[in-house]
C-alpha cells in the first residue's frame, strides 16, 4: 500500500511538472503566430497594393493609347482638310 501511495504522488508531481514546462512553452509559441500572421496580413497588404498599381498603371496606359488614337485621327482630319484647301485652289 505504501508502494501504492508513494507511486500516486510521484505521479501527482510529475503532472503537476509537465502541466508546468507546457503552459510557457505555448506561452512561447504564441508570439510567433502572432508574427506569422502579421507577416501574413503584411504580405496580403502589399500584394493588393501591387495589385492597384498595376491597375492603375494599365488604366493609364489605356487612356494615353486612347489619346494617341484622337491625336492621330486629328491630324489625319487636319491633312485631308488641307488637302482638299489645295485642291480648291487649283
Amino acid at each position: 500500500m505504501t508502494k501504492l501511495l508513494a507511486a500516486l504522488v510521484a505521479t501527482f508531481f510529475a503532472a503537476a511538472s509537465f502541466a508546468q514546462t507546457a503552459a510557457p512553452a505555448a506561452a512561447a509559441s504564441a508570439p510567433k503566430a502572432a508574427a506569422k500572421t502579421e507577416a501574413k496580413a503584411e504580405k496580403k497588404e502589399v500584394k493588393a497594393e501591387a495589385k492597384a498599381e498595376k491597375k492603375e498603371a494599365k488604366a493609364d496606359a489605356k487612356a494615353e493609347k486612347k489619346v494617341a488614337k484622337a491625336d492621330k485621327k486629328v491630324a489625319k482630319a487636319e491633312k485631308k482638310e488641307e488637302t482638299k484647301k489645295e485642291e480648291a485652289k487649283k
